[in-house]
C-alpha cells in the first residue's frame, strides 16, 4: 500500500495536508480537555455542599455530646439531637456527593463531545478522499511499471492520449495524438506516470 504519491510536489501536498489534519485533531484533543476541566471544577460545589452536612452533623453531635447525662432528659435530648444532625447533616452530604458526581460525569460527557464531534466531521470529510487517493497510487504502481519495451510504452502512452484530459495532455506535448503516432512516447508516458501520481520512468 502507497501512502503518499513520489512526485515530490505532489507527496509534499499530501504530507502538508496530513499535517494540517492531525494538528488539527490535536486542536480539538485539547479543547475537549479543555472543556471537561473546566466542567469538572464546578464539582467544587458539590464538595462544598457535604462540607455543609458534614458541619452540620458535627453541630448536632457537639449539641448532644453538651446535654448527653443531664438528668431525667439528657440522653433522650441527645438521641433527638443526633437523629436531627444525621437526617439533615446526612441528606445534605447525600446531595453534594450526588452534585460532585454528576458535574464529574458532564465534565466527561461535554469533553468527549467537543473532542468527537468536530473530530468525526473532519474525518468523514477527508479520510474518503485519502484513502481513495492511496488506493489509486497503490493501484498504479502496480499497473504501470516500468515500461520495459517499446510495445509496452506504445500502451501506456495510447492509455495517456485517450484517457487524459486534453489540457493535461498540452502540459506534456503540444501534438499529443501525432506524439503517439510518430512513436514519440516519452511526453505520454511521463503524462500517464504523472497522472498517477508516479515519477516516470528516466530514459
Amino acid at each position: 500500500m502507497r501512502l503518499y504519491p513520489n512526485v515530490p510536489s505532489r507527496r509534499a501536498a499530501t504530507l502538508v495536508g496530513d499535517a494540517i489534519v492531525v494538528t488539527l485533531l490535536l486542536v480539538f484533543a485539547w479543547l475537549g480537555l479543555a472543556v471537561h476541566d473546566a466542567v469538572a471544577r464546578l464539582g467544587v460545589l458539590g464538595e462544598g455542599v457535604q462540607a455543609t452536612g458534614g458541619a452540620v452533623s458535627s453541630g448536632f453531635e457537639t449539641a448532644a455530646e453538651a446535654v448527653d447525662g443531664t438528668p431525667v432528659v439528657g440522653d433522650e435530648l441527645a438521641d433527638g439531637l443526633r437523629e436531627a444532625g444525621e437526617s439533615s447533616g446526612g441528606e445534605v452530604t447525600d446531595l453534594g456527593a450526588r452534585g460532585e458526581h454528576n458535574a464529574h460525569r458532564l465534565a466527561d460527557l461535554l469533553g468527549v463531545l467537543t473532542f468527537a464531534l468536530p473530530a468525526g466531521l473532519l474525518l468523514l470529510f477527508v479520510l474518503p478522499p485519502r484513502i481513495e487517493l492511496a488506493r489509486r497510487v497503490t493501484a498504479a504502481a502496480r499497473v504501470l511499471t516500468e515500461p520495459d519495451s517499446d510495445e509496452r510504452r506504445r500502451v501506456v502512452a495510447m492509455r495517456a492520449a485517450f484517457a487524459l484530459p486534453y489540457g493535461t495532455l498540452l502540459r506534456y506535448t503540444e501534438d499529443p495524438l501525432g506524439d503517439l503516432a510518430a512513436g514519440r512516447y516519452d511526453p505520454l508516458v511521463e503524462a500517464a506516470f504523472d497522472d498517477a501520481g508516479l515519477r516516470p520512468p528516466k530514459r
